[in-house]
């Protein structure tokens, strides 16, 4: 476990990312630049903004700047602000984001889009730790944490003439590198699980997965990173709210075979508590839910599914596979509700309380282990 601000902040348990928060927390409390590479999406402003919480400047401002956003012939005095009449429209004097963040840190995102005119300027104020406002001729002391981020090859761009060397060598003094979602897979449901709660937070909506569909987002590329499985939840969250979505129900270009799992992903605790309506997990509830209730236990028809139930409730004396017994009582049990519905599909979906669509991905998944 690292820092809880980190933990909460920065989600993800792989080993990757196990890496990055071990880093994360080693630079945090020096004034070291650091360089955040990674794809876009990955969330390198999150880093950025965890570094902060973590330094010894928390109490003083943070002030990120995406430098691919501003235009060229404003970004100067976005950064290091402007007198009077400096220029045409600059009515009045104004403080840049260098001031602005006196104390406490500067973020500059994008970096490796911004200009080699203006990179001149921020490798003074990164040596001199000094800078003028546009227009005026007063030194200001710059106390600022500059912490930069950019998804380009700087050493390509500094090869390429794009990006000063002298300045690449100024931020990177402690690199930290994100690595794309792709390279996490195991991260996505966890990922999931917390974009879905920010997002019934925010919009009062709430979606949740199979184990079969969120084993196939697993094997997608994400180009998009993190920001494509937001929007992704965002989306099934507005056509799916509060039921969950089985792979036929994903749009198409993340539905991927699953045929060749040996097991499917745990899903996280709070995403399965609004599967407990399928006999995934099978407690007694769900049991219930069946028509295994212990009020129907003298009925012939519920005979041997009692049987079932009490081998749920009951230890075996010696070593058994819990989970290839588990399957094989849900099978068993669908099968049963299967015949006593003659074989009707969206019959037996009823008897056992979930979606047609899930129990049919159930019946393949069953017949391709059993087969």
């Amino acid at each position: 476990m690292f820092n809880p601000i980190l933990d909460e902040s920065f989600v993800g348990e792989s080993v990757v990312i196990q890496h990055v928060k071990k880093l994360i927390t080693q630079v945090a409390r020096s004034n070291a630049n650091v360089l955040i590479l990674g794809e876009s999406g990955t969330g390198k402003e999150v880093v950025a903004n965890c570094l902060h919480k973590l330094s010894k400047r928390v109490e003083l401002p943070y002030v990120p700047v995406n430098c691919g956003a501003i235009p060229r012939d404003l970004l100067e005095s976005e950064l290091f602000g402007h007198e009077k009449g400096a220029f045409t429209g600059a009515l009045t004097q104004r403080k840049g984001r260098f001031e602005l963040a006196q104390g406490g840190t500067l973020f500059l995102d994008e970096i490796g889009d911004m200009p080699l005119s203006m990179q001149v300027k921020i490798l003074r104020v990164l040596q001199e730790r000094i800078f003028e406002r546009v227009g005026g001729n007063k030194s200001i002391r710059a106390d600022v944490r500059v912490i930069a981020a950019t998804h380009r090859d700087l050493e390509e761009e500094v090869k390429d003439g794009r990006f000063r060397e002298d300045l690449y060598y100024r931020l990177n003094v402690f690199p930290i590198e994100i690595p794309p979602l792709r390279d996490r897979a195991d991260d996505i449901p966890l990922l999931f699980n917390v974009l879905n709660r920010n997002m019934q937070q925010d919009m009062d909506l709430s979606v949740q997965m199979t184990q079969e569909a969120m084993a196939s987002i697993m094997q997608h590329q994400w180009p998009g990173n993190v920001r494509e499985l937001s929007n992704l939840v965002e989306r099934l969250g507005i056509m799916f709210p509060d039921e969950p979505v089985s792979w036929d129900e994903l749009p198409e270009k993340y539905q991927y075979d699953i045929s060749h799992l040996s097991e499917l992903p745990e899903l996280n605790p709070e995403t399965k508590s609004a599967l407990d309506s399928e006999p995934v997990d099978l407690n007694l509830q769900q049991i219930e839910a069946s028509g295994l209730d212990r009020e129907n236990e003298n009925s012939p028809e519920t005979v041997s599914e009692n049987n079932s139930d009490s081998q749920v409730n009951t230890l075996p004396e010696h070593d058994f596979d819990l989970k290839e017994h588990m399957a094989n009582l849900e099978y068993s049990l669908i099968q049963q509700a299967l015949q006593a519905s003659d074989g009707v599909v969206a019959h037996a979906a009823k008897r056992l309380n979930m979606r047609r669509t899930t129990l049919v991905e159930k019946l393949r998944k069953y017949e391709q282990m059993f087969s």
